[in-house]
């Protein structure tokens, strides 16, 4: 069985967790982080804009790659070190919610945590990149709460619904 847990800045120690619980001994365990690809190109296009592109040695958008690249490695490192059994380590950059879905192609199980507003049960509680993977994941997907699951009473009440009309009588 392969199990991969999608390691996110704020949300890892309950998928690290989690995988601990979920994964049957003699498992593959995928600890994965992806970097977006996009804050080092915004970095690299406003030195470009701004200074020209004679000074490549000077583009922020390189130190902003490694920044991001040692960032990665320390969180995966870090939840190795959680889960205390062997596991693989994979770092990818691009477009966030498509490399989870590429990661997860060979996978028998995701996990995923919830990364928008945690306070209250519903949709909110997902962030896009993680709507984004719960509804295009190739394997069977384990979501959790990074914290206490929020109360029932927490789901909003519905709208107020106008009263049905009448069935018409038929004679």
């Amino acid at each position: 069985m392969t199990v991969v847990a999608w390691i996110v800045e704020g949300t890892w120690p309950a998928c690290v967790d989690a995988a601990r619980a979920h994964a049957p001994d003699g498992s593959d365990i995928v600890l994965l982080h992806v970097a977006d690809e996009e804050l080092p190109a915004i970095a690299h296009g406003a030195f470009a804009g701004l200074l020209g592109r004679g000074h490549a040695q000077q583009d922020p958008g390189t130190r902003v790659e490694h920044l991001a690249t040692e960032a990665a490695q320390h969180l995966l490192q870090q939840a190795a070190d959680r889960l205390g059994r062997p596991c693989t380590r994979v770092a990818r950059t691009g477009r966030i919610e498509r490399e989870v879905i590429a990661a997860a192609e060979s996978a028998d199980l995701l996990i995923v945590a919830r990364d928008g507003d945690r306070s209250r049960l519903g949709p909110g509680s997902l962030g896009p990149h993680s709507r984004f993977v719960i509804d295009h994941a190739p394997c069977p997907v384990l979501l959790i709460w990074p914290e206490t699951t929020p109360e029932l009473s927490s789901i909003p009440t519905p709208p107020p619904h106008p009263p049905h009309p009448p069935a018409p009588h038929h004679r």
